[in-house]
């Protein structure tokens, strides 16, 4: 009996800032890979998410959302962006059916038309929107004749979620399996580490301070006694904001740090030793050399 072709490819999901990509990406792969918050432009890179099954390997990458850039972290979010459109099998396009079909919905998926790569578009949050907002939705995407297929999702509740899975895997060429079947993202532990706690932090802060907080990663080692010690600034542009992130008498610092030490522990499969700093950068985000720091910026 003839072995059955294996498929392999890599995907970019693609869309608005806040429309549900990593959401997406975390229930595809099974486990938390890329941060979720309430914020907009929550990811700043593009991040791997490895789906593997015993007959296809998809390589989800994560997306910044697009938007108007600010800053040079934010150039550098829509760099990243627009190159992972590059090379690659397919493109999903994730739109939020709760919020419609927006203007700047129409202007990514009009530039996403290309002749040799399938153009899958995910209407997400369908648990949150009426049966007929979203099929209002699905008909003005349908009306798009690149558009491979229209699929109705909601990524938190896993509707939909496996119909996608399969749609996409049967675009992928025949191909090798890139990582190994137990990896399920690219990125470097300190990496996912800052995630966690950069997530944290924008569950809880008001809305003037997130996107001006970063996370440096100082010094992990594992103690004599098994546990991981983990040290790290939070990264913010004012003396008023570092005052909102500590909170009173240290409270909020100390709600963050341990929200994330329970994350970092089922990460790292062990106990967490996590010890929190705010540091004030002034303008870092506009700031080369923090940014390289940062990861933001290849050397």
């Amino acid at each position: 009996m003839q072995e059955k072709e294996y498929r392999s490819g890599f995907v970019t999901l693609c869309g608005r800032s806040n429309v549900g990509k990593s959401t997406l990406i975390n229930a595809m792969v099974g486990e938390k890979v890329s941060i979720v918050s309430p914020r907009k432009q929550t990811t700043r890179s593009n991040l791997r998410g490895i789906v593997t099954r015993p007959e296809y390997q998809i390589v989800l990458v994560d997306t910044p959302g697009i938007h108007a850039a600010k800053t040079k972290l934010g150039e550098y979010m829509m760099k990243e962006a627009t190159g992972a459109m590059m090379d690659v099998e397919a493109i999903v396009f994730m739109t939020d059916a709760a919020a419609g079909f927006l203007d700047g919905d129409r202007r990514i998926l009009e530039s996403l038309e290309q002749d040799d790569v399938p153009v899958f578009v995910a209407v997400n949050k369908i648990d949150a929107a009426h049966v007929s907002s979203v099929a209002k939705v699905c008909d003005a995407l349908n009306a798009f004749p690149f558009v491979k297929q229209v699929v109705p999702i909601s990524a938190k509740k896993g509707t939909g979620v496996k119909e996608l899975e399969e749609m996409i895997a049967q675009e992928l060429p025949e191909g090798p399996q890139y990582f190994p079947e137990d990896m399920i993202t690219d990125q470097p532990e300190r990496v996912i580490i800052s995630e966690l706690i950069r997530e944290k932090a924008l569950y809880r802060l008001h809305e003037e301070v997130p996107h001006g907080i970063g996370v440096e990663i100082i010094r992990m080692r594992e103690r004599e006694d098994g546990a991981e010690e983990i040290y790290a600034n939070i990264l913010c542009e004012r003396q008023s904001h570092k005052r909102i992130i500590i909170g009173k008498n240290g409270s909020m610092l100390k709600e963050i740090g341990i929200s994330a030490r329970r994350d970092i522990e089922l990460l790292l499969g062990t106990r967490v030793d996590l010890r929190l700093w705010v540091k004030v950068q002034e303008d870092w985000r506009n700031r080369e050399g923090i940014l390289r720091e940062l990861g933001y910026r290849e050397e």
